[in-house]
């Protein structure tokens, strides 16, 4: 006769079994195993604010100064943001696009944002698209407003409206694109910034850092991408993932940088525009970018000589001059092409960046007040040089912040206790003389 306990056994024993096989039938999973592990998805500002662009201009959000924002871009939509300007200070909105992983995208696809006054006249705008090296990687673009006292539009203060729209191919993945949207003020100058670009400048190639290069994997976004300075850096990138860092340029600075894939063992299979460059202002403004191919051999790609970075850039119609207006943390994101992983398998690819900064700082035109993030700091230069994140700068700056706080409270404190202790005291021995 069979006990409770023994058909309670077999039970059990059969649910284990069951659930092996469940594990053995997942596990051509080991083809999932040899595929690699799911790439890290695109890292968010973690205090950005969720909001949804609105279909007309008249519903649209407010964006508010210094601010972060999460939204999404349907396929062959349009957004609308709003932002209240004054008649004194340029005006920066930036946007960078998150298409999903594992998507398809087509030559032509991308994004434009652009500002609007409240009649319509647009007031600076940027474009931008995958090209050639048609894969899923984000793009960053900006739209602005300047003023400019030889012009007669979108000077005046009031409500202007930010439109993104998105360019969609046919034959392209229909899902959402994800939205990091940032909205920037630029201080006003004490005096008048030069206007006049200089003909002459230094644009020969310099000659590589030296030293070998040291680990320093970069971020998955622009709010941890790490800090670098001068010299040469190695990480590790993987099919279809993009790397971010970003470096200290000064005013009057020169940014040089080249990438390199490392050789491979495994095949000779040549693969085009298997790597994107891409170089991104302090305000996310886009600057250039640059492509190359692999065949398992070195192969390097260089972004082209960007001019020092100076107020009178602003003035040129050349985006990646125009780009070059103020001193800041440069972003630079490196792309490698999902189609690397066909060719040589679905692992890490050693990946170099050289990095060269040309040019003593200068001083810059002179902001009426707190620059922002149109500065390099001493903070800044020790972050490039510690390889710190934006993410773990800011923790760290609001960890000091905190301490100095408590620090500043403990004094106040123990300087009460002392006082009120010296005060009963006093009080304690004119009574004893009284008596």
């Amino acid at each position: 006769m069979k006990t409770q306990a023994g058909i309670g056994r077999r039970a059990g024993a059969l649910l284990t079994a069951v659930a092996a096989v469940g594990t053995v039938a997942a596990l051509p999973g080991q083809a999932q195993a040899a595929e690699g592990p799911a790439l890290p998805p695109y890292t968010f500002d973690s205090t950005a604010q969720r909001v949804q662009g609105a279909a007309s201009s008249s519903d649209a959000p407010q964006l508010k100064v210094g601010a972060t924002y999460r939204g999404t871009l349907k396929k062959d939509g349009k957004v609308y943001y709003r932002v209240d300007l004054d008649d004194k200070r340029n005006a920066y909105v930036s946007v960078v696009a998150v298409p999903k992983a594992g998507g398809k995208v087509d030559y032509g696809d991308g994004f434009r944002v652009s500002m609007q006054d409240g009649t319509g006249t647009e007031c600076g705008y940027q474009q931008i698209g995958f090209a050639s090296s048609a894969y899923p990687r984000p793009l960053a673009a900006y739209a602005r407003r300047i003023i400019d006292a030889d012009s007669s539009t979108c000077q005046k203060a009031g409500a202007f409206y930010v439109l993104v729209e998105r360019e969609h191919k046919p034959t392209s993945s229909p899902d959402d694109w994800e939205l990091e949207v940032r909205h920037l003020s630029e201080p006003l100058l004490k005096k008048a910034g030069p206007t006049g670009l200089p003909e002459a400048w230094p644009s020969g190639t310099p000659a590589p850092p030296t030293g070998g290069p040291k680990q320093r994997q970069g971020g998955a976004g622009v709010h941890d991408a790490a800090s670098l300075t001068q010299g040469e850096w190695r990480s590790d990138i993987r099919p279809g993932q993009t790397l971010f860092y970003r470096v200290p340029v000064d005013w009057g600075q020169q940014l040089y940088a080249t990438a390199e894939l490392g050789s491979s063992a495994a095949a000779d299979e040549y693969v085009s525009y298997a790597l994107v460059l891409s170089l991104e202002n302090p305000a996310l403004g886009h600057v250039d970018e640059n492509s190359g191919s692999y065949n398992g051999k070195p192969a390097t790609i260089a972004l082209g000589p960007q001019r020092p970075v100076a107020h009178e850039n602003r003035t040129a119609y050349d985006e990646a001059t125009s780009g070059m207006r103020f001193a800041g943390w440069y972003y630079l994101s490196a792309t490698l092409n999902p189609e690397i992983a066909k060719e040589y398998g679905d692992k890490p690819v050693p990946l170099t960046l050289r990095v060269n900064l040309m040019g003593a700082p200068k001083t810059g035109p002179g902001y009426d007040g707190d620059p922002g993030p149109f500065a390099v700091t001493a903070g800044d230069r020790d972050a490039a040089a510690s390889g710190a994140s934006g993410a773990q700068a800011a923790e760290q700056a609001e960890r000091s912040g905190s301490m100095r706080i408590l620090a500043a409270a403990g004094i106040g404190s123990g300087t009460v206790l002392l006082l009120g202790l010296g005060a009963w005291t006093l009080l304690a021995r004119r009574r004893a003389a009284a008596a």
